[in-house]
């Protein structure tokens, strides 16, 4: 069952106090349909129009053309009802209250969303447990971490039991052991309650794993909607490796490697991992040459953008 529904959905902007200056589509015609339980990451390079669509599809803008249902609702015509069944979270802006602890918080949301003081204990409770947060939720706000606040926001988020969760840029500005901390979290709310996930992220490591199906949009227009292991296998079968060395370590030379960059102290490598795995790289780099430190990376999402482009249409 079809929980979201996009049909030549448009927003255009006017540019006022520009004389014939044409105004700007900032999402032109996509269609596109979720079913219920998906995890979905919509992604494209800034101004694509990701953040545009998810404010339509949340019932925050009115679209210029085109129509959409969320739950069976039209979002700009039941902006309130739809607010009741869905969460969203935005990466750069806060639900929590900077001065108060969250559990604080969370009980004048709960009393936003109509939910009685034990049905909102009880679920502050569960939310804990499920977030590993529990002991979070009554330091103020502000003394906080990054990554432990964004713990309380999901928990602000699903305090009333969204079926649709809308995250933008959720990882945003988070360390590299809050990112895997928080796409866990996501992934475990996702099989636990079944929630649908939407998402949004420039980050390739939030696409490979919490999205199961990736929809791409660049100047506003749908490029590519596939499953993320068919992206994987033909968009991302390529991974740089940073190699630093101990000592000079002579030639290296292995199949499926592509060195891009060399010094006497370190190396950049390409692998082409349809040819050879990542872990067999990384071992063969560790018993061959005199290694002091590696780092596997992903290549930027602009690549894989780029990529999506020149790859022949079918």
């Amino acid at each position: 069952m079809a929980v979201i529904e996009a049909d030549a959905l448009t927003k255009t902007f006017p540019l006022r106090g520009r004389r014939q200056a044409c105004p700007v589509e900032a999402v032109r015609g996509i269609s596109f349909s979720v079913e219920r339980g998906e995890r979905i990451a919509y992604i494209g390079p800034n101004g694509a129009g990701k953040s545009t669509s998810i404010k339509m599809l949340t019932g925050i803008l009115h679209p210029s053309g085109g129509t959409a249902t969320v739950l069976d609702l039209v979002p700009w015509r039941s902006r309130r009802a739809l607010a009741a069944r869905i969460g969203t979270l935005f990466g750069q802006r806060s639900q929590l209250w900077f001065e108060l602890p969250p559990r604080r918080g969370f009980r004048l949301l709960g009393a936003i969303y109509g939910l009685p003081d034990d049905v909102a204990r009880r679920r502050v409770d569960e939310l804990g447990a499920l977030l590993d947060a529990a002991d979070l939720f009554d330091v103020p706000v502000r003394n906080l971490s990054l990554g432990q606040r964004m713990r309380c926001e999901l928990a602000a988020t699903l305090l009333h039991s969204p079926q649709v969760l809308f995250l933008d840029e959720p990882t945003i500005g988070l360390d590299l052991l809050a990112k895997q901390r928080f796409r866990d979290l996501v992934v475990r709310v996702n099989a636990d309650q079944g929630a649908t996930i939407f998402m949004t992220s420039h980050d390739v490591a939030d696409i490979e794993q919490v999205a199961r199906r990736v929809i791409v949009i660049n100047h506003g227009v749908l490029i590519y909607d596939d499953e993320v292991s068919a992206m994987r296998r033909t968009l991302l079968a390529t991974k740089l490796i940073e190699v630093a060395f101990e000592r000079p370590p002579g030639q290296v030379c292995l199949a499926g490697v592509q060195v891009t960059e060399s010094s006497t102290t370190g190396m950049k490598l390409v692998v082409d991992t349809t040819m050879r795995s990542i872990r067999d790289v990384l071992d063969t780099l560790l018993d061959r040459y005199p290694v002091a430190d590696i780092s596997v990376v992903d290549p930027p999402l602009e690549q894989v953008i780029s990529a999506i482009y020149a790859a022949p249409r079918a």
